[in-house]
């Protein structure tokens, strides 16, 4: 593995390093970089930010010794209960620990720590690709300490545990997650054991905390291509116990020689799409579960064949269930992502039609500053092999884009408010609150979004004057 060791030592000559290996030295301590740090040098990924420092002896010590030398004055957050430090240097995180050992019981993922020896620590770790660590003292500095052959699984791509899977599983299911996640970020297959000691242990999801677990689920969405995690999730029998709404999704039925799309496949194909397109998280989270209330509503008809009447209907209410579940956030984040569900079909509709102004119109109206994410995800919908019909598709939706450009350069539609309101429809009609109020709103906001007025004050005006009179209104001017 010759081919690393000029790319470990080039990276060891960031100045916090020595200051690190000067402390260790004068400390008399063990000292080592450690976890993905490590992981991501040899892989010649873009350097992590955060760095696990450990040591054979107090991680705290060693971190107020640093901390000395760069800045006396500057702080290190201390954590006793885990026996970790912390301090800032510059861009980078820096967290210190002792070696230890870790025991778990059955019904809690938070071990029972005690000081242990640097094989201790390395055995606790969660995958071999994980267990490399580079000396900081000097004599040793920069030498890489590779126990459990990580730079041979990261040759071979490979995840495996260093020590039996079913332990390493049982101890912390969470491991579960990151094996996936591992797999997806980096493109790694995960070792057939590891595979089938997850799958026994799939279980185990149930003792993690909601938030562990949407974490892991966004480290997977965010990844070049998500497929692969959510692949690997319902093949190792995760997914179930996570969002078992999409593995609903799954297969392919047949009644009267008339099939079905299998609707799991093709929303991963929908995420891989969207996902070279965006790095809005939220978005990706809409790509996921756009096609849920597919399962639910899923009928077959002798005349036209299968149905999914209401499917955006249904599955953006099934967002929120999802996103409780998950204790993902319940604000204006679900409400976007209930959003881009319920309209996923609109601009479709439009585009394979002649897009007309007020149809427009009305799309821009009800989709406001999401209009362009939610083109983006119909656009990331086309899955189509059939190449002609592939660019047939993505051509009418430049069509439609124009369109909106088009339309919203003129009218002035997006997130607009009719330009009478409440108020001067009181003063003119000499009412109070009402129910007719509602109703001449209504009615001007549709005939500007039809295009039977602008979206002008006199031409508004007039026609309040219209449907006020029209349901019993007098206007104050004319008494």
């Amino acid at each position: 593995m010759k081919s690393y060791s000029k790319n470990i030592f080039n990276s060891l000559d960031l100045d916090i390093f020595k200051i690190i290996s000067n402390s260790a030295d004068e400390l008399n301590i063990e000292t080592y970089v450690v976890g993905g740090f490590v992981r991501d040098l040899v892989l010649n990924r873009s350097i992590k930010k955060d760095i696990d420092i450990m040591c054979v002896g107090s991680g705290i010590d060693l971190a107020k010794s640093v901390q000395k030398k760069i800045n006396p004055k500057g702080k290190v957050n201390i954590f006793k209960r885990y026996g970790t430090a912390m301090i800032i240097h510059g861009d980078y995180q820096i967290e210190f620990v002792g070696s230890r050992k870790e025991s778990y019981s059955k019904d809690s993922r938070n071990p029972s720590v005690e000081p242990g020896d640097f094989m201790d620590d390395m055995l606790r770790r969660d995958f071999t690709i994980n267990t490399l660590a580079i000396i900081l003292n000097k004599g040793q500095y920069g030498e890489l300490v590779d126990t459990f052959k990580g730079l041979s699984d990261i040759e071979k791509k490979v995840i495996v545990t260093p020590t039996e899977p079913n332990k390493t599983f049982s101890d912390d299911p969470l491991r579960m997650l990151r094996a996936i996640r591992f797999a997806c970020q980096l493109n790694f297959k995960i070792d057939q054991n590891t595979i089938d000691s997850i799958i026994e242990n799939s279980y185990r999801l149930n003792i993690l905390s909601p938030e562990r677990i949407s974490d892991e689920i966004n480290k997977i969405l965010m990844s070049d291509k998500p497929s692969i995690g959510f692949k690997n999730l319902e093949k190792m029998k995760l997914l179930q116990e996570i969002i078992p709404e999409l593995i609903d999704l799954k297969g392919v039925e047949e009644v009267e020689g008339q099939k079905h799309k299998d609707n799991f496949y093709h929303t991963l194909e929908v995420v891989d799409n969207i996902s070279e397109k965006t790095n809005n998280l939220w978005l990706r989270w809409a790509a996921l579960l756009h096609d849920v209330g597919k399962a639910p509503t899923k009928k077959f008809d002798t005349k036209i064949g299968w149905t999914f009447h209401g499917h955006e209907y249904i599955g953006s209410k099934m967002v929120k269930t999802i996103f409780k579940r998950l204790n993902l956030p319940l604000n204006e984040t679900l409400k976007y992502v209930q959003k881009i569900v319920m309209m996923s079909s609109r601009p479709i509709v439009i585009s394979e039609d002649i897009a007309t102004d007020s149809a427009v119109r009305r799309l821009i109206y009800d989709s406001g500053n999401s209009i362009d994410d939610l083109l983006t995800l119909c656009e990331a919908d086309i899955t189509t092999k059939n190449i002609k019909k592939s660019v047939k598709y993505q051509n009418n939706f430049k069509v439609v884009r124009n369109k909106i450009k088009d339309v919203e350069e003129r009218d002035s539609i997006r997130n607009f408010q009719p330009p009478i309101t409440g108020e001067i429809i009181m003063k003119n009609f000499n009412i109070g609150p009402c129910k007719e109020i509602g109703i001449i709103k209504e009615k001007i906001k549709n005939a500007i979004l039809d295009g039977d007025i602008l979206n002008d004050y006199d031409e508004a005006f007039e026609l309040m004057i219209k449907i006020g009179e029209l349901i019993g209104l007098k206007n104050e001017e004319n008494i």
